[in-house]
């Protein structure tokens, strides 16, 4: 007897007519019916495997750090490397910007200021071309940063220059310095009229 679907004898499934295999009841959509196969398997092999790797990977990672060592020891060795081929690059990334408050430095910072800077802005910073540096008003901030991100970036649009290549980050932050320990709060002769914001 022809039919579409033959009915199996315990119901649970039906058989393709076309095919012979088995399929999901209630599995339809669209005209469209599941087959129920199973896995082929090198399919379930492939899976226990992964299964049974997983663990040995997990005990390894975490219970004897063994890959995880070794993945440090990697990078501790990529590191050292490019600390001896860059060491320029890593004395910049590791410096800090503090105020300086020795002697040494603000007297480096003072020598730095009458050779480059006094220019624009007078040797005792009243300013000139540059603003007043001694007085409570500061264009880009008065943090130790913000003049030290001057210095390196310079502005442009107002004549400023930067001195990322012409001075190391030492004698940078050690005028900065000099300008905020020795100038700031001094009287020029001739001060220029104040700008920026009063702090």
């Amino acid at each position: 007897m022809a039919t579409d679907n033959i009915k199996n004898q315990n119901e649970d499934y039906e058989l393709d007519t076309l095919t012979n295999e088995r399929l999901i009841k209630d599995h339809d959509y669209d005209g469209i019916r599941e087959l129920d196969n199973d896995l082929p398997p090198w399919w379930k092999w492939l899976f226990y495997i992964s299964i049974a790797f997983a663990i040995v990977y997990l005990v390894r990672l975490f219970v004897f750090n063994a890959d995880d060592l070794v993945q440090k020891a990697e990078y501790k060795a990529e590191m050292e490397g490019f600390e001896k081929s860059q060491p320029e690059k890593v004395a910049e990334a590791n410096f800090e910007v503090v105020l300086l408050t020795d002697d040494a430095s603000l007297a480096n910072g003072m020598a730095t200021w009458t050779k480059i800077c006094a220019a624009c802005h007078l040797v005792d910073g009243g300013g000139l071309v540059g603003p007043n540096m001694a007085d409570n008003f500061w264009i880009h901030g008065n943090k130790v940063e913000d003049l030290y991100n001057i210095a390196t970036q310079g502005v442009l649009e107002k004549g400023m220059l930067p001195y990322k290549d012409q001075l190391s980050n030492k004698e940078r932050l050690e005028v900065v310095s000099y300008i905020l320990v020795k100038l700031h709060g001094t009287t020029p002769a001739t001060p220029k009229a104040p700008q920026g914001t009063e702090y």
